[in-house]
C-alpha cells in the first residue's frame, strides 16, 4: 500500500492565514466562518516535532467529524456543513487539503482545556504515586497503574501556546476565569461526552483512557464544542484485548511516539528531535486502525 502524502504545512493563496497552531492551520473566510486545516504535524509534550505523520491530519478530521455528528444531541459543535468547494474553488489548492479541512463557525475560544480521566495513567499516575491525588482530587488508596477509576474525574488545565506546556488547574480556578455557570456547564458536558463515547468505543475494542475537550461561545454566550473531538491526538486510546492493570498498555495514539521520545536525552523543549521513519510509519498505522475501529465498526 502506498503511504499517504504528508502535509506539514498548508499553503492557500485564496484565503488569509489567521494562525498556525501545533497541528492546525486556520484561514479566514468571512465574519462568521473560518477554515481549519488539520496538518500531519505532531505535537508531543507540547512541542511540534520536525517530522509529520503521513495521513494523520485526515484521520483526525474524519474521527472528529464522526464524533461531532454522533454526539451533537449532547452539545452543539462548530461544524457548519458548508462544503469545501464553496470556500476553496481552486482545484489545486483544494486537493492539497481535501479530507483534512472543515468550515467552522467563528466562536470565542474559552481559556480552559477540559480534561476527563477514566483511568490512572500518564501524569495522573505520577501525581497519584506522589500525593495519593490527581490534580488535587483524592482517590482511594492502593490503585495501580492503568487501573480504571471508580468514576471518571474532571481535571481542567490552562491552554498553552505553541511550544509551551499546559498547566493543571483547579476547578475553582476555572470558575475565576470564566464564571461559575460556564465552568459547571463545561465540567458536566465533558463528563457526559466522555462517558458516552467511552461506552461506544469499548464495544469496538477501544478503551478511551482519558481525553481533552475544548469549547467556545458565540455572541449570545451559547456553548459549543470546538477544535477536535476524541481523536488519537486529544485522547489516550488502548486496545481492550491487550489491556491489563499494572502496566502502561500499548496505544492507538501518539503515546507510541511519546514513549520513543522518553528514551532519548531530550529535555522536552524546542527543538524536538527527528523521528526515525519506522516510528512515524508505525504511528500512522495505529491512527488509521483507530479510525477504522471507531467509524467502521
Amino acid at each position: 500500500m502506498t503511504a499517504p502524502h504528508a502535509l506539514h504545512e498548508s499553503t492557500l493563496a485564496t484565503l488569509k492565514l489567521l494562525a498556525r497552531g501545533k497541528v492546525r492551520d486556520i484561514y479566514d473566510i468571512d465574519e462568521h466562518t473560518m477554515l481549519i486545516v488539520t496538518t500531519d504535524r505532531l505535537s508531543a509534550f507540547d512541542v511540534i516535532l520536525p517530522d509529520p505523520i503521513p495521513g494523520k491530519g485526515r484521520v483526525l478530521t474524519q474521527v472528529s467529524n464522526f464524533w461531532f455528528n454522533k454526539l451533537q444531541a449532547i452539545i452543539p459543535n462548530h461544524l457548519t456543513g458548508i462544503p469545501l468547494e464553496q470556500v476553496v474553488p481552486n482545484r489545486a489548492e483544494r486537493e492539497q487539503i481535501e479530507g483534512r479541512a472543515i468550515v467552522v463557525k467563528k466562536l470565542r475560544p474559552l481559556p480552559v482545556e477540559a480534561i476527563v480521566r477514566g483511568y490512572l495513567i500518564g501524569s495522573g499516575w505520577k501525581d497519584y504515586q506522589n500525593t495519593g491525588m490527581v490534580c488535587g482530587i483524592s482517590l482511594p488508596e492502593g490503585l495501580q497503574q492503568a487501573q480504571q477509576l471508580p468514576e471518571p474525574i474532571y481535571t481542567p488545565s490552562t491552554k498553552a501556546g505553541v511550544d509551551q506546556h499546559d498547566e493543571n488547574v483547579t476547578f475553582a480556578h476555572t470558575v475565576e476565569l470564566i464564571g461559575k455557570k460556564l465552568a459547571e456547564q463545561i465540567r458536566d458536558v465533558s463528563l457526559l461526552l466522555y462517558k458516552t463515547a467511552a461506552g461506544y468505543a469499548k464495544e469496538r475494542g477501544i478503551i478511551i483512557a482519558d481525553t481533552k475537550f475544548e469549547f467556545g461561545v458565540d455572541d449570545n454566550g451559547m456553548l459549543f464544542w470546538i477544535d477536535e473531538a476524541l481523536t488519537p491526538d486529544s485522547s489516550r486510546f488502548w486496545p481492550a484485548d491487550q489491556y491489563q492493570v499494572g502496566i502502561s498498555p500499548p496505544s492507538f495514539d501518539k503515546q507510541y511516539v511519546r514513549d520513543y521520545l522518553e528514551t532519548l536525552d531530550w529535555d522536552k523543549t524546542y527543538p524536538a528531535p527527528a523521528l526515525p521513519a519506522e516510528v512515524a510509519e508505525f504511528c500512522a498505522a495505529k491512527y488509521c486502525e483507530a479510525e477504522l475501529r471507531l467509524t467502521q465498526g
